[in-house]
């Protein structure tokens, strides 16, 4: 009954409205259970993506530092065996000179003291040419660890950009509550980490 704005329950009423709330409360707490467990594995799948993809970027960045190093290195051996061939080559026109000059000259003292300079340059040549050559293959290994370390970087930065995909499909899954992008969200993180493997293995 109902008077003055206030309205009396009765029994039946107060049964109803249990029974009503009652299976709604259990509905409740059991969907909010599945969603706080949802939200807790995405929670600590993206915080333990987002470290790993962290250190991903840092050996990105550190290869590609490695690579530019390593390029320098191969820059600077390749001048100086530039240097080493020019060296070369001052001593093959002072070799003509002298086999030029024996040659002319009438006197045999002369075309010993010539002959004895030849020697020597050809001695002189033979070792500025082992350098040259060394210096060459110094630089050839390093353009070939500066390629090495860029092909890493390549593998660090593809990992680190599948990772990121991964989180965005996270945060995404998070609020839509699709359980198939959280299935996404861990197959593109497990690419991502089949990834950082390739390049720790220099795949």
């Amino acid at each position: 009954m109902s008077g003055g704005g206030f309205h009396v329950h009765g029994p039946h009423d107060h049964e109803l409205e249990h029974a009503r709330s009652g299976a709604h409360g259990g509905h409740d707490d059991h969907g909010d259970e599945a969603s706080k467990r949802m939200t807790n594995q995405i929670a600590l799948f993206t915080a333990i993506i987002a470290t790993v993809g962290a250190l991903f970027a840092y050996m990105g960045g550190a290869t590609q530092a490695n690579a530019g190093m390593f390029k320098n290195n191969a820059a600077i051996k390749k001048t100086e065996a530039s240097n080493q061939w020019n060296y070369f080559q001052a001593k093959s026109t002072k070799q003509s000179l002298a086999e030029l000059s024996r040659d002319l000259s009438p006197n045999s003292g002369d075309r010993e003291k010539y002959q004895a300079k030849i020697d020597r340059y050809e001695k002189e040549k033979t070792e500025i040419k082992a350098v040259a050559e060394g210096l060459e293959a110094q630089s050839r290994d390093w353009d070939k660890k500066s390629d090495e370390q860029m092909h890493q970087h390549h593998r660090w930065a593809q990992a680190t950009t599948v990772l990121q995909v991964s989180i965005a499909l996270a945060a995404i899954a998070l609020l839509t509550r699709r359980r198939w992008l959280e299935w996404g969200m861990f197959g593109t993180g497990a690419v991502g980490l089949l990834v950082g493997a390739a390049a720790v293995l220099h795949l």
